[in-house]
């Protein structure tokens, strides 16, 4: 008995004597808060999306604080949010609202699948598994992993096996965009007129492509003959369309005989 008293008034004095240390060294060795970072983090809506490329809204408010970040990097406040900042640290800010949207048209009875995919529910796993799920290499694999790290709930599966962005509730944050193995997901400026490539598909042979997905870009280049503005090319086997020239007329969007091109302006 008496070696369980002296113990537990050992472990006692032990827990006394750390707690004293712990207390000591949190005074000396205490980082200061910035006041400026404190305030510009107060403004933040705390969404801790990363879209501003920071480590959260405590490192992009340090690095506000700090001189080295501009104040128009908050997709999620927007412009309200930046002018606030701006306004505590002197300077102009302006925002270029963003918004995302899925470049793969591979639905369900359109893109014809490698066979039965048993393995981890993921679009990372299944690419790195067997490239995929479609015998498109560069099709969506329909399980989600965009709608999954998305904190807007901006996504979520269409009825074709193809995720649908919600152009109401996306930021433009770009965490979709990161996660996507395939790399479909594009972000461009809201309202933004303009006609965009809804197929990734970068296989140069004609023939397989369309025989691999109903919809995907089958490289006949009638975009590219027949823009009035000259303003579209073939690059990796996708057209590319110079944002400055098109002046969203939809003649390479009717021309399309697959129907890959769409104007966009959500």
């Amino acid at each position: 008995m008496t070696i369980i008293l002296i113990t537990a008034a050992f472990a006692l004095l032990l827990a006394f004597a750390l707690g004293l240390a712990l207390g000591f060294f949190k005074r000396v060795f205490a980082v200061k808060e910035n006041p400026l970072a404190a305030s510009l983090r107060a403004l933040l809506p705390g969404a801790n999306c990363g879209a501003c490329g920071f480590p959260g809204c405590d490192g992009y408010a340090a690095a506000l604080a700090a001189g080295s970040a501009e104040a128009n990097k908050c997709s999620v406040g927007g412009q309200a949010v930046a002018e606030q900042l701006g306004a505590l640290l002197g300077v102009d800010a302006a925002v270029i609202p963003m918004v995302s949207l899925v470049a793969c048209r591979g639905f369900r009875d359109k893109a014809l699948p490698r066979g039965e995919y048993t393995g981890v529910r993921s679009c990372r796993a299944a690419k790195i598994s067997c490239g995929g799920t479609k015998l498109c290499s560069w099709g969506c694999a329909g399980f989600g992993d965009c709608i999954k790290v998305c904190p807007f709930d901006a996504i979520a599966m269409g009825p074709e096996g193809v995720p649908v962005i919600d152009p109401a509730k996306c930021t433009g944050c770009k965490k979709c965009a990161s996660e996507c193995p395939q790399f479909l997901i594009r972000t461009i400026s809201r309202g933004q007129k303009i006609a965009m490539p809804l197929c990734s598909n970068r296989n140069p042979v004609r023939a397989q492509v369309a025989r691999y997905c109903k919809s995907g870009c089958i490289k006949c280049e009638m975009c590219v003959k027949n823009c009035p503005q000259k303003c579209i090319t073939m690059q990796n086997g996708i057209p590319a369309i110079d944002p400055k020239g098109c002046t969203a007329c939809g003649v390479c969007v009717g021309k399309c005989p697959t129907k890959v091109l769409a104007l966009t302006g959500a």
